[in-house]
């Protein structure tokens, strides 16, 4: 009896162990694998991954930005081999999975009384829906909405959301896309993701072709001198061909009415105030709309995050913009705003074609052609009449002298502001025609719009009046006949524009550790499509060529290391017109000089050292100079050091600028120190420190003294 029972306690015992190390195998979280780099992004698990625990193996934390929630890794620098192995813990379970409770189709169905509800569109047809899409799949909704009260009169609403995806026949893919509501209006700028009204897709696919139509968003990222971002509305079709094994080639062309403009603003805070603050237009406009989704805002370099809960709101149809509590503003904030606006003073059509050829990894050539112009017979919100356009053909390339009287012949009526047209005289013999607010009706009455030049730019001031709105009145210009007003009685005429732009890159990478990135580019911008003065300057080119050397891997004590170079030379001319900015959103600033800087012959030439072991330690020198046609001339020198060992990471930065320039020379210093110790054993607890510095010095060489912004 008590032999079985000991057999029996020893077999429980062996078993027990057994499933215990296999319960263990089974739930443990430390993962290890290998990830391909030739994607951008790349999904590393179905889990997230457990914060500050993953390793890349010979990749430096700077060439990558990890998700952790999404389990996803994006490539900032990519690395030279095809993959990367990467150790890393992972969390139970997928943070921002979706969970539901019931599901409401297994509800729905599954009543034995009630089949589902049929709408048929005949007597004939009782078992057909509505609208029949064959073997197409659809999704969607039709509504309509009927509103009356007791201070208005009845009126319909309707909206359209339909999905649909399949095949047409036995080999066009079919995916579209229709949202349609009898008010179109714009999203709320108050959430992180947007839902838009009113748009269109339709997609068709077959093997290696497709083709797109309605509302598209276009982003070009291949090409430096090429790199934009635009919401159009249009057809697209792209095509990629393998020519042999060895040689493939790739086609895309849109062709579009574009939705908006492309601007950028430069803010000036005021101390303590969140907002809002009123945006404007390329042409200082300040009533428009703002193309939902397009703008990015940037606070001392960042780039901020829209929502409630986020950094900022945003109202699109005010173009106004308030910050959060999350940023204080301040006097000495940098506040910069990217967006696109609607611009209905032309019909506005915009192409795009490129074209690539690739010779396995070794070599590859494209060629891309870019033009955006207005259609200067095509006006919407700008009417011009013969004289209008002959004044816009005798300014040339002058546009800030596009102004036209604004007066026009009216009636009287007690609720307009009305004006005369007076002679006066001023500084003993000048004489002028001036306005001058008026409420007979038996004077020659005129309508006058005012328009905004700014301090000493005009000659006239806002008044204090108790009319219903605004009243302007003359002021006299000082005795050197400078103005002394801000406003004028005119119309500011928005001249029709065109770009173009052509670039053409070549990468050549005969080995995994050597390469040669070139691009050469020319645009073609004409600022007033309706003169044939000063076409001699539209016209100008830019260039950039980059070359990367890594070495083979060597040993030091034991321990792996590697090298990399790399050497870079840039050249812009000053009437070259990028689509959007080429460079960082702080270069001007990194390098000492204003936001308000004249554009200028540009030449950037870079120089790059760097070491690295097999656990994203590094150490890197880069020397850069800058020169401009203007007389300027900088040299900056940046070191980058990382160190991390077990649960103790730091870093390090130091950028040091010596520049010269016609009326100053200068010194700016930027130390950045980090560092940061995870406690593993305390719930995973950091500690840690940081340190940013700038010291800017200044020097008037006229007089060598320090100037006020040192």
């Amino acid at each position: 009896m008590y032999r079985k029972l000991y057999l029996f306690t020893v077999l429980l015992l062996f078993i027990h162990t057994v499933f215990a190390q296999h319960d263990f195998n089974r739930l443990s979280n430390l993962r290890k694998k290998f990830i391909p780099t030739q994607s951008e992004t790349q999904q590393i698990d179905t889990l997230s991954i457990l914060p500050n625990s993953l390793i890349a193996i010979n990749v430096s934390k700077s060439s990558y930005y990890l998700d952790e929630i999404n389990a996803t890794i994006t490539w900032i620098n990519k690395p030279s081999v095809d993959s990367v192995a990467v150790i890393y813990r992972v969390l139970p379970l997928k943070l921002n999975a979706f969970k539901q409770r019931l599901n409401y189709e297994d509800i729905r169905y599954n009543f034995y009384a009630e089949k589902p509800t049929v709408v048929s569109n005949s007597a004939k047809s009782s078992q057909l829906p509505l609208l029949d899409f064959g073997t197409l799949q659809t999704a969607g909704s039709i509504g309509r909405a009927i509103s009356f009260g007791n201070s208005q009169d009845a009126n319909v609403n309707s909206s359209l959301n339909l999905q649909l995806s399949g095949y047409i026949g036995d080999s066009l893919e079919l995916t579209a896309a229709i949202t349609d509501n009898n008010i179109p209006i714009q999203p709320d700028g108050n959430t992180q993701d947007l839902r838009d009204f009113d748009r269109i897709f339709l997609q068709i696919k077959k093997n290696n072709w497709q083709t797109s139509f309605g509302d598209l968003d276009i982003r070009s990222k291949k090409n430096y001198f090429l790199n934009f971002y635009k919401r159009l509305q249009g057809a697209s079709f792209s095509t990629q061909n393998k020519i042999n094994t060895n040689l493939s080639n790739s086609f895309n062309f849109t062709g579009s009415i574009a939705k908006g403009k492309f601007t950028r603003n430069f803010l000036t805070p005021v101390e303590g105030n969140q907002g809002p603050y009123r945006l404007q237009g390329a042409n200082n406009e300040l009533f428009f709309i703002v193309l939902a989704g397009t703008e990015r805002v940037f606070i001392d370099g960042e780039m901020l995050q829209r929502g409630e809960d986020q950094d900022y709101v945003i109202n699109y149809n005010t173009a106004e913009i308030t910050f959060t509590p999350k940023w204080l503003i301040n006097k000495d904030r940098r506040i910069q705003v990217e967006f696109e606006y609607a611009d209905r003073n032309y019909l506005n059509a915009q192409f795009l074609a490129s074209n690539e050829i690739r010779y396995k990894q070794i070599f590859t050539a494209s060629i891309s052609a870019f033009s955006n112009s207005d259609v200067r017979n095509s006006t919407i919100d700008q009417p011009l009449d013969v004289s209008q356009k002959q004044i816009l053909a005798n300014i040339g390339d002058s546009t800030q002298n596009a102004y036209v009287p604004s007066a026009v012949r009216d009636t009287f009526s007690a609720g307009k502001i009305l004006y005369k047209k007076i002679d006066t005289l001023y500084n003993v013999n000048v004489r002028d025609s001036v306005f001058v607010q008026s409420v007979n009706p038996n004077d020659k009455l005129y309508s006058v719009s005012f328009i905004y030049k700014g301090p000493g730019k005009g000659n006239y001031r806002q008044i204090l009046n108790s009319a219903n709105g605004k009243v302007y009145g003359w002021i006299a210009p000082d005795a050197n006949n400078n103005k002394q007003g801000e406003w004028d009685p005119v119309t500011f005429l928005v001249t029709p524009k065109k770009l173009q732009i052509v670039s053409a890159a070549f990468n050549f990478t005969p080995s995994s550790r050597f390469g040669i990135m070139s691009e050469i580019a020319m645009s073609n911008y004409d600022v007033n499509l309706f003169s044939n003065k000063d076409k001699s300057n539209d016209n100008a080119f830019a260039a950039k060529i980059t070359m990367k050397y890594n070495s083979k891997p060597f040993f030091i004590s034991s321990k792996k290391f590697q090298t990399e170079a790399l050497g870079g030379f840039e050249f812009v001319e000053n009437r070259f017109k990028p689509i959007e900015r080429l460079r960082n959103v702080e270069f001007l600033r990194d390098w000492s000089l204003p936001f308000n800087l004249l554009p200028a012959d540009e030449k950037i030439s870079r120089l790059s050292f760097r070491v690295m072991d097999q656990i994203s330690n590094d150490f890197k020198y880069e020397i850069i100079n800058y020169k401009r046609s203007d007389g300027y001339n900088g040299f900056m020198h940046f070191l980058d050091q990382n160190f991390s060992k077990n649960s103790f990471s730091f870093n390090s930065k130091l950028s040091m600028l010596n520049f010269d320039a016609d009326r100053q020379k200068g010194i700016f210093l930027r130390p950045s120190i980090s560092a940061k110790k995870i406690f593993q054993n305390f719930s995973s607890i950091q500690f840690g420190a940081k340190y940013l510095g700038e010291f800017n010095k200044l020097n008037d060489k006229s007089n060598d003294t320090l100037t006020p912004t040192s």
